[in-house]
């Protein structure tokens, strides 16, 4: 039975204009079981986190930093606040939102969830002090309420939550989906909101309030309708995230077909709308959870689980689900950059969704180097405020994220960039092999500036520490007594990556990629000579890497978007460096300047345009990831590849070209395959239609531009003296051979 709560306490809420303060109390119910079953120093961390939680939701609430804690007794945090005419609104939503909050500790590190009590009481002024009889009396009042179970009905706060569900007072906000491999948008998840400066902005109090009154229905279908009807166009296939809860799906009122019925109103289809389940949800009302999955699935909607890697539920139970996509818990985004841990486990799931059909959906993406490293991973979309933040009407990508490219994308480029990674390098902190794991710990604590140290003897390089493994080494359960007290070089990484500093950035790239995972994101050591010379993080080598090749980008052919001949130079000159075999094909358009003097410029354009998209399709087709296409000027073209790859590439390029270039001409001249025009000469005459000529040379060591120059002018000559689309390859020995 639920006791009543005194009617002076179930005013609306505001603040009162009395010199009262109001006493919230919230408790851990069940510490002393907790406590027997984890240990005192767990209840204590989860007693403090409380207490920061509680924190920020009075900071945010009060508007004041200054907020009063009393240490009261175990188990329970209790803090003053400005005087509320309804404290049993305020207590209500303090606990919720900490309840929320600390759930997902509670989850990860025990597997289950948390139950908090509240309690409250006015308090005259003078009456704060806790040797005072009076509040020691009215906080044991709070102390017997936090154990009343409470009666939602005589809440004000119940009587506003009917009104916003009555009078339809939410909003919808759209928050973009990001998929990484292309760029685009997949899709939108629509997200409610209250209204503004009330408890209910928060989602979670207002579903948390919907869920107590059973009223979780009548909120959720308010939802989906605004969600649908404020979408607009879903253009390119995106699709419209709705979140659903399963208990909904029992509701006396619920039925299906309000669904499309919602939809066609909007012009959508089934195959627009993806269905957002909460993992913790879909361990409830197992069996008819099942049936209505099933019953929306063979209506063509698809089915997202929310929060994953939460703890709520295992892989077995997500493979059972068989979901479109996965969402991964904010949880497993933060730090990931940094927590080799949380990257392998990425991974893991990355392999489980790509068998089972799934794609993974990163939320909480807050940083360009989380975003960076969780699509270096492979996770195939993501979501949070880098990507943009909610909004309504649906946001732009922000700015950062539109320029995104992952480690990967970056350090593939093989285009050898001169800027050497010593200039990137940062002083270092040192200590010796005999220094302790508790001074290294110390130093980490007290300089936040410094993510690594590195092991030095006599100024080499012997090893590195990374904070991060530090913690995650000192964290486990005998981690301070296996290691605080021992040399610092038991911990350290004995072979951690270390480059000379006159490296070029790109190879450095290359080197710090190939890492095994949990060292992926190490900082870089830089020597002189042998000699420590400073630190780079991988991060710093990224953002330089990216900014040259945006300067590089200044000078691509603005037709085609191709680089021109400074990348080509590099590019050459970088391969040879590096000791590697590869073939250049170079491109020449053959009866060109007739066609563009006959047809006009714009149709000129459209046929060196149409050359360069055959020729990036045949690379991306037959060649290796490191092959570079240039486009030298004019009509001609340059393909760097590897050897083993050219005859593939030359053949697409010559049939494909020689197919759809007729496109280009008119009716007459396309069927006839000439043209009447005056040559260079002014004479008039018939010329074939314009073909594609490839000229090959190897090189396979050292040789200087000069000669490559020389050999490519001779192999072009004799390419174009062959009618119509030709491939010329030179079989002298390679150049630079031996």
């Amino acid at each position: 039975m639920h006791m009543k709560l005194p009617a002076y306490l179930l005013a609306n809420k505001r603040i009162s204009d009395t010199s009262e303060t109001t006493l919230i109390l919230i408790t851990i119910k069940d510490h002393s079981i907790l406590e027997e079953m984890y240990g005192h120093s767990f209840i204590v961390r989860i007693k403090q986190e409380l207490q920061d939680i509680l924190a920020r939701i009075a900071t945010r609430i009060s508007n004041s930093e200054n907020i009063d804690f009393r240490n009261t007794g175990p188990g329970e945090v209790a803090l003053l606040i400005p005087a509320y005419d309804s404290p049993a609104d305020i207590a209500y939503e303090y606990k919720t939102q900490a309840q929320n909050d600390l759930k997902r500790t509670m989850i990860h590190q025990t597997g289950r969830g948390i139950e908090l009590g509240m309690g409250y009481a006015k308090l005259p002024d003078g009456l704060g002090s806790p040797q005072s009889t009076k509040f020691n009396i009215l906080l044991e009042n709070a102390r017997r309420m936090t154990k009343i179970p409470l009666d939602m009905t005589r809440l004000a706060i119940t009587n506003r939550f009917n009104e916003i569900v009555e009078q339809k007072k939410i909003s919808t906000l759209y928050q973009p989906i990001l998929d990484f491999r292309t760029g685009t948008i997949l899709g939108w998840e629509s997200l409610t909101r209250g209204p503004l400066e009330s408890s209910f902005r928060s989602p979670v109090v207002l579903f948390e309030t919907a869920e107590q009154l059973g009223r979780l229905f009548a909120l959720e279908k308010l939802c989906r309708e605004s969600a649908i009807q404020n979408a607009g166009h879903l253009s390119g296939g995106q699709k419209l995230f709705l979140n659903i809860h399963p208990k909904t799906m029992a509701d006396p009122e619920f039925t299906p077909g309000n669904t499309l019925r919602l939809m066609e109103k909007a012009g959508l289809k089934p195959d627009d709308i993806v269905f957002e389940i909460t993992e913790q949800h879909s361990l409830q009302e197992f069996e008819l959870f099942y049936q209505t999955l099933e019953h929306y699935r063979s209506q063509g909607f698809k089915i997202a689980v929310d929060d994953a890697g939460a703890g709520y539920a295992g892989l077995s139970t997500i493979a059972q689900l068989r979901p479109e996509y996965i969402k991964l818990d904010k949880s497993l985004t933060e730090n990931i950059h940094k927590d080799p841990v949380k990257r392998a486990l990425v991974e893991t799931t990355v392999t489980f969704a790509n068998k089972i059909g799934s794609q993974i959906i990163a939320e909480g993406i807050e940083t360009k180097a989380q975003a960076v490293c969780i699509k270096d991973i492979g996770v195939h979309c993501g979501q949070g405020y880098f990507i943009a933040r909610p909004s309504a009407p649906k946001p732009v990508l922000t700015k950062d994220c539109q320029e995104l490219q992952s480690a990967s994308d970056i350090s593939s480029r093989s285009v050898n960039l001169s800027l050497p990674i010593g200039d990137l390098a940062q002083p270092p902190f040192q200590m010796q092999p005999d220094n302790m794991v508790s001074d290294a710990q110390e130093f980490f604590k007290k300089n936040n500036r410094f993510s690594s140290i590195v092991i030095t003897d006599k100024e080499v390089p012997r090893g590195l520490i990374m904070e991060y493994h530090l913690n995650r080494q000192l964290s486990s359960q005998y981690g301070i007594a296996l290691y605080y007290r021992r040399p610092i070089e038991s911990v350290m990484d004995k072979t951690p990556l270390i480059v000379d500093m006159n490296t070029p950035v790109e190879q450095a790239a290359r080197k710090a990629m190939k890492r095994e995972t949990l060292k992926a994101y190490d900082d870089i050591i830089i020597t002189r000579k042998g000699i420590l010379y400073g630190i780079v993080s991988v991060q710093k080598l990224l953002d330089a890497m990216a900014r040259i090749q945006v300067e590089m980008a200044k000078g691509t052919n603005p037709l085609t978007g191709l680089p021109g001949n400074v990348a080509i130079e590099q590019e050459v000159e970088g391969r040879i460096a590096q000791g590697r075999t590869f073939s250049i094909i170079y491109a020449d358009l053959d009866h060109f300047k007739v066609y563009n003097d006959t047809y006009g410029f714009k149709s000129g354009d459209r046929i060196i345009k149409l050359a360069a998209d055959i020729m990036m399709w045949a690379a991306r087709k037959h060649a290796s990831a490191n092959s570079c296409l240039c486009h030298i000027g004019g009509d001609d073209f340059v393909l760097i590849t590897d050897p083993e790859s050219v005859d593939r590439i030359c053949t697409s390029i010559t049939r494909c070209f020689g197919r759809l270039v007729k496109n280009c001409y008119c009716v007459e001249d396309r069927t006839q395959g000439w043209i009447k025009a005056k040559g260079r000469d002014g004479k008039t005459r018939e010329y074939p239609l314009v073909s594609i000529s490839l000229g090959v040379i190897s090189i396979n060591g050292q040789c200087s531009l000069m000669e490559i120059g020389e050999r490519a002018a001779h192999i072009k000559k004799y390419a174009k003296s062959i009618p119509g689309n030709s491939v010329a390859v030179d079989r002298r020995l390679p150049l630079g051979s031996e």
